[in-house]
């Protein structure tokens, strides 16, 4: 489910000046479709399901973007990339963005010539292992042998925490998160290794989640999101702006359920501006007033696209922690539509 690591920045770099230089939102309307990059499937964040319906946590902003854009939140195509091959496609104008639980660094950002625009998960790295190994900490598993993603920032933290803790390992490279999920059950690894909230939903989807457990250290900080190109600051705008949107309306109130009602009737002035009953911050991005509005009823604010695919009450389990509101002790926290 993760994060790059060295592509040839110059290339990825050259490619981005060039796609981005076209207009993307322009690209988007005429084309009548977003094109965003997912990965390859993760239930709870991207994932077809039997029909090839793609849902998701991740899924979610992508169909916001295309609803505040194109007023149809359905009309996206989904490109399934790997850790390897998601960068380029980005860079290439394969696609619009990339949704992809994809960790915010500093060379990605500056190097690699792309914009974040926000973060929609904070996450850590951690390690699941069968209960049957025995293991209670990841400071156990001397000589043991890793399942890790290639072409990921994972392996460089892993690297760095078995030497700062001096003890060994053996790595199993693999591809993708199915391939991890095939190669550990196996028993070709030890233990599997990604983001915390990839091994919780891994292990959702496993016969007998019971027999394996999720091991207590966070060895590293993954501040997930979506992100553009760089050039292009009217369409990284309008991106970055609808994740705020979503994590704005759980803050003041605003639901899927409640919208209509609170666009029309409430005082509240910053609910009125980020619903288009007043004010002109719609025509600030080049679009229409309802753009947020639309958004939101896409599929719920923040927290309501949290609880319905990786929330307690679904199979993959995860707590809010420091994904809460920041009223509520998180991290979550939107700039003000002002």
């Amino acid at each position: 489910m993760k994060k790059s690591v060295f592509l040839g920045a110059l290339t990825v770099a050259g490619l981005a000046a060039g796609a981005a230089a076209a207009g993307t939102m322009d690209d988007v309307k005429a084309r009548g479709k977003l094109n965003c990059g997912v990965t390859t499937g993760l239930v709870g964040f991207a994932a077809p399901d039997s029909n090839g319906e793609w849902n998701g946590f991740d899924v979610a902003v992508c169909r916001a973007v295309a609803a505040a854009v194109l007023n149809d939140p359905t009309a996206v195509e989904f490109v399934p990339t790997t850790g390897k091959t998601r960068f380029t496609a980005l860079a290439s104008g394969e696609i619009d963005m990339l949704a992809r639980n994809t960790t915010w660094t500093f060379s990605r950002d500056v190097d690699l010539k792309f914009e974040f625009v926000g973060i929609n998960y904070y996450d850590g790295q951690g390690f699941i292992a069968p209960k049957e190994l025995g293991v209670g900490s990841a400071k156990e598993l001397d000589g043991a042998t890793v399942c890790i993603q290639t072409g990921t920032t994972t392996e460089l933290n892993l690297a760095d925490f078995f030497r700062s803790n001096n003890i060994s390992y053996e790595p199993v490279p693999i591809e993708t998160n199915a391939e991890g999920q095939q190669q550990y059950l196996a028993g070709a690894c030890d233990v599997y290794t990604t983001d915390a909230s990839g091994l919780a939903a891994t292990r959702a989807s496993f016969e007998n989640p019971g027999d394996h457990v999720i091991l207590p250290e966070i060895i590293s900080k993954e501040p997930l999101g979506p992100l553009v190109r760089h050039g292009d600051n009217e369409w990284g705008d309008v991106v970055r702006w609808t994740l705020n949107a979503l994590i704005s309306a759980e803050e003041l109130g605003v639901t899927s359920a409640n919208i209509g009602e609170m666009a029309e009737s409430t005082d509240n002035p910053e609910i009125r501006r980020l619903l288009g009953t007043e004010g002109t911050l719609g025509e600030m991005l080049g679009l229409d007033a309802d753009w947020a509005k639309r958004a939101i009823m896409a599929g719920g604010n923040y927290g309501e696209i949290f609880a319905k695919n990786i929330g307690e009450d679904t199979p993959i389990g995860l707590a809010r922690g420091l994904n809460a509101q920041w009223t509520e002790g998180g991290l979550l926290y939107s700039p003000p539509f002002r």
